[in-house]
């Protein structure tokens, strides 16, 4: 049974891509910071569906919290699947924008995946097979106002992904990211109405978590082996 780190797990993506992994024979690490009951619920629901799944607390922005959560699982089994996930809006125009709000965004999107992918690196290596999958988003592809520090973020993780994709190839490890656009969760549910939606999305709606788990579950399967340094985008038409 492969091990599988879901950063971010809690919220409306993050939990139907474990949901996705744990139906697709996966042991699910279920990250949370503060949705930490949304964890433990969504954990539990997950084993009482015939699935394997736990939860981990941490920051991914604090390296010795990382190290301390993810070490003593790697001493009895690699993470062969990681799921960059989390990630988060402090949204400003630009000139408004204060420092804190730029270099929090920066920090869980650009340095979380710093933290947590080089933790888990060299025993997947040593492992000779992994996915990585980086949950990027459309902002980092069109830009969108208020988004600088998001749209930055995201954008950083699109070059890692493929400079790191060219470094593991050769070990069996594949690094793709996603990158989605207006999906049914509470956020866009508040910043988006149905006709906002029309016009945005040649596709006239908002895409739904499922579709996005049903993505990066291909992504981390075996079938996925030859796909790699990739930005997929799933947004119903919108680029």
């Amino acid at each position: 049974m492969k091990h599988a780190l879901v950063t971010g797990g809690s919220g409306g993506i993050g939990s139907a891509i474990c949901r996705r992994l744990a139906a697709d024979g996966c042991h699910v690490l279920i990250h949370a910071n503060r949705g930490v009951e949304a964890a433990q619920t969504l954990a539990a629901d997950i084993v009482a569906q015939g699935g394997s799944a736990q939860v981990l607390l941490f920051d991914v922005t604090d390296s010795t919290a990382v190290a301390e959560a993810l070490n003593p699982l790697l001493e009895l089994n690699p993470i062969q699947i990681l799921v960059n996930n989390a990630g988060i809006h402090d949204d400003a125009i630009f000139p408004g924008m204060r420092a804190e709000q730029w270099h929090r965004v920066i920090d869980v999107s650009v340095n979380g995946f710093f933290n947590v992918t080089h933790t888990l690196m060299m025993p997947m290596i040593r492992s000779r097979w992994g996915r990585i999958v980086n949950v990027s988003s459309v902002a980092a592809l069109a830009g969108n106002v208020g988004q600088v520090n998001y749209s930055a973020a995201k954008g950083a993780l699109n070059s890692a992904t493929k400079s790191l994709a060219c470094e593991v190839a050769s070990r069996g490890i594949t690094v793709n990211a996603v990158a989605p656009g207006i999906i049914q969760t509470s956020m866009s549910e508040a910043a988006f109405d149905a006709s906002a939606i029309a016009r945005i999305v040649p596709m006239k709606r908002a895409g739904t978590p499922a579709e996005v788990a049903d993505l990066i579950g291909f992504l981390a399967s075996p079938q996925a082996a030859y796909i790699t340094g990739q930005i997929i985008s799933i947004n119903g038409g919108m680029l």
